[in-house]
């Protein structure tokens, strides 16, 4: 299977996974801790139990890390490729009856995002990322076809002048404000989970810096379908982001919708 059939593959995997999410709307107070602090849900775990069910069923060759196992201690041996999984990206947003919650599955192929996809139940959005990205409506739990208009996407060329930057809304830290602060921006943006990745990957904006802790589950897809919209991603520092690293621990990163743009904010 290439990379486009395994991002469509990812699609409508995601997108049934956020047909079993929403019936598990819960309150606040609800929501059980994990031992590093950060909420779960049972929507969480059941719509983990079924992308992995799902995966191995299509493509059981490919190894899968996905955010819950790796919580309770279960741990898979990685390949040159193999899967990212967040069942349930943006749980705080969940918990809080906001739309902004997503799934996320990407493709990892020798440390690098090939092909991902990332869907919003409550917005019936997906975004895929394989050799190019593409958004489309699509309600939870219907089948992915020929008949779904597709719409392509692209970044957009950096303005000389001001950006518009996204950001965090649920996570904010010192670092990346600090970032964001030296930069001139005209327009800040806050959203939560992926979405952010696909604000770039749209066009809608130019990057998204995030200094603060996340793993490699987190940013995956989104990292896949920037770079198949024409952007970037890397390391605080710069270089290019890589994963399958110890922990599945991701580190910081900024997504830049052109490299052009990039290379500007590293040298000044």
């Amino acid at each position: 299977m290439d990379r486009d059939a395994l991002a469509e593959l990812f699609g409508q995997i995601a997108v049934r996974a956020g047909a079993i999410i929403l019936p598990h709307r819960i309150r606040l107070d609800e929501a059980r801790r994990k031992a590093d602090g950060s909420p779960v849900t049972d929507a969480d775990e059941a719509s983990e139990r079924f992308i992995l069910s799902a995966l191995r069923d299509a493509v059981p060759e490919i190894p899968v890390i996905a955010e819950e196992e790796q919580a309770a201690g279960i741990s898979h041996a990685i390949a040159d490729r193999f899967i990212l999984v967040d069942p349930l990206d943006g749980t705080r947003e969940f918990i809080r009856g906001r739309a902004e919650f997503a799934v996320n599955i990407g493709l990892i192929e020798g440390g690098i995002p090939v092909a991902g996809a990332i869907y919003a139940p409550l917005l019936s959005k997906l975004w895929i990322g394989g050799t190019r990205a593409w958004t489309l409506t699509i309600e939870p739990g219907e089948m992915l076809g020929a008949a779904n208009e597709r719409r392509i996407i692209a970044t957009r060329d950096a303005p000389q002048g001001l950006l518009t930057v996204v950001a965090s809304r649920s996570h904010p830290d010192r670092a990346t404000g600090e970032f964001i602060e030296s930069l001139p921006i005209a327009e800040r943006i806050s959203a939560g989970s992926s979405l952010k990745f696909c604000l770039v990957a749209e066009g809608r904006a130019d990057l998204y810096p995030r200094f603060g802790p996340t793993m490699e589950w987190d940013v995956a897809a989104g990292h896949a379908i920037i770079s198949a919209a024409g952007g970037v991603v890397l390391d605080g520092f710069g270089r290019p982001f890589r994963y399958g690293k110890e922990g599945f621990q991701s580190g910081a990163f900024v997504a830049f919708g052109r490299e052009s743009l990039a290379r500007r904010i590293f040298s000044a």
